[in-house]
């Protein structure tokens, strides 16, 4: 009964043999391999673009990598305030950027909204040299709260971003997730919709540690090489991560994966609706469940076993009852059955 995160899982098999396969021999190191060069051949094939890509190993240094090139040290980043480069990444993006301002902003199940921004983004008028400038609008799809933004909402977002001057950068960690459920083509939902970079995950979706970097205007990766070597990201054996998003992407072998984790999620998600007491926060589009339990049944499935983290967020205490639940590809019907019996079990306790 194992929902904590989709990080907790092991490699999917098929990739796993891929990185075993590539252990034959050896190629050029630092990206100077047919691997390497084959991989990003296929991620320009799958978003029909002519884009640039470059690997990394965490989503963290993804985000951060893509942003520090969007804004200057002096810059803004306007984000929603439960993203992830906000909440979960320690400063990353500050980081890397060498300074850059991040202006966290609210809006509904996770998701921002065009009237939002431009109200965030008028109360930071331009005023040099005091106010910082907005240099890049942060987009996460799906959404830290397991919904996803259709293609107009991307493309009304990223219409008010680029008329303010803004470049448009997408996490991407689950854009699997987002892809399977909606059936759109994945340049509809990232570059035909307006975003500029988007940060593709594979490690929560069956991969061991591989994200791609892609920018769909080219001229915008600008030195992003060089900070790539400087973050220590520029793998030497850059072919194992190659290996792998070669056979993530073979035959939508990605998509299959997260549609299994995103169907897992799904059935638990109408179980749990189908429990007295325990009530479904968001409406589950992707693989991440959230749901709050009847006082004290969170702790008793903890004791059951079951693991699965409290939902922290801006403004709500942590003595809430919100609980995230994520499913991967590796979840099993088994699984989530399980889970219900002890959540109808405990929540009929008197």
């Amino acid at each position: 009964m194992n929902f904590a995160s989709d990080n907790w899982w092991g490699v999917a098999p098929k990739i796993m043999d891929a990185i075993s396969s590539e252990n034959n021999g050896s190629s050029p190191a630092y990206g100077g391999d047919d691997r390497t060069a084959k991989a990003k051949s296929r991620l320009s094939e799958v978003f029909e673009c002519e884009c640039e890509v470059f690997f990394v190993s965490t989503g963290g240094a993804a985000n951060g990598l893509a942003l520090s090139v969007l804004s200057p040290p002096y810059g803004m980043i306007v984000c929603h305030e439960d993203s992830h480069i906000q909440m979960d990444e320690c400063g990353g993006p500050e980081f890397f950027s060498s300074g850059a301002k991040l202006l966290p902003i609210r809006g509904d199940h996770g998701k921002l909204t065009a009237t939002g921004v431009i109200k965030a983004l008028d109360g930071f008028p331009h005023r040099p040299p005091h106010g910082a400038p907005a240099s890049a609008l942060s987009l996460t799809q799906g959404t830290e709260t397991g919904t996803i933004y259709s293609i107009d909402e991307i493309s009304e977002l990223c219409a008010v971003a680029h008329a303010r001057g803004l470049s448009v950068h997408m996490d991407g960690a689950r854009f699997a997730n987002a892809v399977a459920a909606t059936g759109a083509a994945p340049a509809e939902l990232s570059w035909r919709a307006g975003v500029d970079v988007l940060c593709f995950g594979g490690t929560k979706n069956g991969c061991l540690a591989a994200e791609a970097i892609i920018f769909f205007k080219r001229e915008l990766a600008g030195d992003v090489e060089f900070r790539r070597k400087r973050a220590g990201h520029l793998w030497s054996k850059m072919r194992f991560i190659a290996a792998q998003f070669d056979a993530y992407l073979d035959r939508e072998y990605w998509l299959e994966l997260a549609g299994h984790a995103n169907f897992m999620a799904k059935t638990l998600s109408d179980g749990l609706a189908q429990i007295d007491g325990v009530n479904v926060l968001f409406e589950t589009e992707i693989n991440e469940v959230f749901v709050s339990f009847p006082n004290g049944v969170a702790e008793k499935l903890r004791n059951d076993g079951a693991t699965f983290y409290p939902w922290v967020t801006p403004g709500v205490s942590r003595d809430a009852c919100a609980q995230r639940l994520i499913t991967s590809f590796q979840t099993s019907q088994s699984d989530v059955e399980k889970f219900l019996d002890h959540v109808q079990t405990q929540c009929n306790k008197p």
